[in-house]
């Protein structure tokens, strides 16, 4: 599929193989999904959208797919989190891909429309960009689409909204708000991945610093988590008053993000809201500030303030960029203000991006079989959430107790009563 390919370097592939294949080994659950229906090639004969943060993960899920017998197409859903040699390695084991690293929002526009261009019958969006392309853009191929999938909050919300108001064209399954995914992704993946993204970027240590993290749903509470683990004193910033309360009984520092911004040595925000961090906030910080947003869109750091209110700028080191204020202090931002973890690092972990992928898959598996379904948002059925986490613990060998008969007569009882 090289030649069917845009991609910067597609003498990479060999590399970019290497990545996959060290990866592979690690997503058992995904295995386990492609060996119970590999004989049986449900998807033979349609043609998969995906638009992913393109890195080896999402490359196997595409390859994964695409052993099941679909067609793939692939578009990365950031500029920056395209991995090049990833994007050459998946495409020379026959997989479309439209991507790279750095993209413009012209080509970013290009690649996603390239990607469409294989007329798809099933699609798996990240942030609802593919979606908005179908229904403003392409509207021509509304009517093939069976269904698809979104993974993240920001996605849904958009996705909530066309069915609000009927302009949603096919059903789109709810991967998000699969507890599989929001438990373990959100909370474990994301933690820890955003740690890997500032680690590797500043190179500086953590312990005994202050981490202010802006929103405290599950993303929040990995970031939190992980930042007290790594020895930061941890500052939540809320606008929910159960969130908030819920941040200080796990034992943080809950104020606004005015106070906060004179306490931080790191800021991460993952809220999905703009403006987050703003100019009134940029003028409380103290010298050293480093801000970083793990939210979909890279609009949570206000760049147009810290760029109104520099004197000066200039690279600090590859993805931090130093904003200098007119009293000397020095701000600096990493990867641009777009996800910290995928920008500046490579994402969750394999075993947990693993879980989120087989709700993925299963979701196209389940809309190929029930395709009499309405246009709307779906929730992710309990059976397969049940299933995704019964074949993660098959993986880690790990065995659990259940319900005997008479046990099961006794709960009926009383939810009878």
């Amino acid at each position: 599929m090289i030649e069917n390919s845009t991609l910067r370097n597609p003498d990479l592939a060999a590399e970019g193989w290497k990545k996959i294949e060290w990866i592979a080994d690690k997503m058992d659950i995904l295995n386990q999904i492609l060996k119970e229906y590999q004989e049986e090639q449900p998807f033979a004969g349609k043609n998969v959208a995906i638009c992913l943060h393109l890195e080896a993960k999402t490359a196997y899920l595409a390859y994964v797919i695409k052993e099941l017998g679909a067609e793939v197409a692939i578009c990365g859903s950031n500029p920056l989190s395209t991995q090049d040699d990833v994007a050459a390695g998946l495409a020379a084991h026959g997989v479309e891909v439209h991507s790279w690293y750095g993209s413009t929002s012209e080509e970013y526009k290009v690649h996603l429309n390239k990607v469409l261009d294989t007329e798809p019958d099933f699609i798996i969006d990240d942030g609802g960009d593919m979606v908005e392309a179908l229904h403003t853009e392409r509207k021509e191929l509304l009517q093939k689409i069976i269904g698809g999938a979104e993974e993240t909050t920001t996605g849904i919300h958009r996705l909530e909204a066309m069915e609000a108001d009927g302009t949603l064209s096919f059903p789109m399954m709810a991967v998000n708000d699969a507890q599989c995914k929001s438990l373990f992704d959100n909370r474990y993946g994301t933690g820890q991945s955003v740690w890997d993204g500032i680690m590797r970027t500043t190179n500086l240590v953590v312990a005994g610093k202050t981490a202010v993290v802006a929103g405290y749903g599950w993303c929040g509470k990995g970031v939190a988590m992980r930042a007290k683990g790594l020895g930061a004193r941890v500052i939540v910033t809320e606008i929910d008053p159960i969130k908030a309360s819920e941040a200080w009984m796990d034992g943080f520092e809950v104020m606004p993000m005015k106070e906060a911004a004179k306490k931080g040595d790191f800021f991460i925000t993952v809220t999905g809201c703009n403006d987050v961090i703003a100019k009134e906030h940029i003028k409380e910080m103290k010298d050293g500030a480093i801000l970083s947003n793990a939210g979909h869109f890279d609009v949570e750091v206000s760049k147009t303030d810290l760029k109104e209110l520099a004197v000066d700028t200039a690279e600090a080191r590859k993805n931090i960029k130093k904003y200098e204020m007119a009293d000397q202090r020095k701000i600096y931002l990493l990867a641009e203000g777009r996800l910290v973890n995928l920008a500046a690092a490579d994402g969750h972990p394999a075993e947990i991006m693993d879980m989120t992928f087989a709700l993925q898959l299963s979701s196209l598996l389940y809309l190929n079989k029930n395709q009499d379904l309405a246009n709307k948002v779906y929730k992710i059925p309990d059976k397969i959430d049940n299933m995704v986490a019964e074949y993660k613990l098959k993986s880690l060998g790990i065995k659990i107790d259940k319900l005997t008969e008479a046990q099961k007569d006794y709960i009926s009882s009383w939810e009878t009563n």
